[in-house]
């Protein structure tokens, strides 16, 4: 699909005061919430990890914008607001959520054309398209493929690792989390299209594989304690 050309810069100022908006939106979602919000308990259900998330994803969204010849500014604008919404919104709709509230900070705190919104816009609410990521314009392909990237990777064994304590596992059990983030991330390495992500995705997935192996070897009579208790199934959401 063809790339809309726009002549917006976006300069480093502008995007340091939508990162800190962005921030500020997600700590005031939080404070809002009543006693025992949505997933509150969870590492991830805090401004401080979701904003951390969405650096990331700008950073990778960023890469694979230049390397694929899309629309950088677009992309990076797309990727430190898409997640805006995230912690006050149900999953299903915080992509829409987002939008909007992308669509009101542009228009009102700078002279960014219309067609420069639109394309913003456009990708933020795409970025939770379930569909074949050749399907949307190369912006919102950028955003998919690095919101993926994200959940994968040592920061994704690290999450899973943390979600352990929270669950109140044993450290003998971290081979069965860390496999979770090997299956999560062949899941998103499936939905890949550009090489560059693609490349990124390898790459991860490696450093997930050397670890399990690491662990595997170091954490005596894991085999045997998994095979005892046999398979306990996990009830809880996946949601990051």
């Amino acid at each position: 699909m063809g790339v809309e050309i726009t002549e917006t810069e976006v300069s480093d100022a502008e995007f340091e005061a939508m990162t800190a908006f962005v921030f500020e939106y997600l700590a005031a979602s939080v404070e809002k919430e009543t006693e025992g919000g949505r997933m509150r308990w969870y590492p991830w259900h805090s401004a401080e990890y979701r904003h951390n998330h969405i650096l990331n994803v700008v950073s990778l969204a960023t890469e694979i914008a230049e390397r694929e010849g899309a629309d950088v500014d677009v992309t990076r604008v797309a990727a430190v607001f898409h997640d805006v919404a995230k912690l006050e919104a149900d999953q299903e709709l915080h992509a829409e959520a987002g939008a909007r509230v992308a669509r009101e900070y542009l228009e009102s705190r700078g002279e960014y054309p219309e067609s420069f919104v639109s394309q913003v816009c456009r990708a933020i609410e795409h970025h939770s398209y379930q569909g074949s990521v050749g399907d949307v314009p190369l912006e919102a392909q950028s955003l998919i493929e690095a919101d993926l990237l994200d959940k994968i990777g040592a920061n994704g064994t690290v999450l899973m690792l943390l979600r352990m304590g929270y669950e109140a596992r044993t450290h003998m059990e971290a081979d069965e989390m860390v496999d979770r983030v090997l299956e999560r991330g062949r899941t998103a390495a499936d939905r890949i299209e550009s090489p560059t992500a693609e490349s990124i995705a390898h790459q991860r997935l490696k450093r997930v594989k050397w670890f399990r192996e690491w662990l595997g070897e170091e954490i005596a009579g894991m085999d045997g304690y998994r095979s005892d208790r046999g398979d306990r199934g996990d009830s809880t959401g996946d949601e990051t």
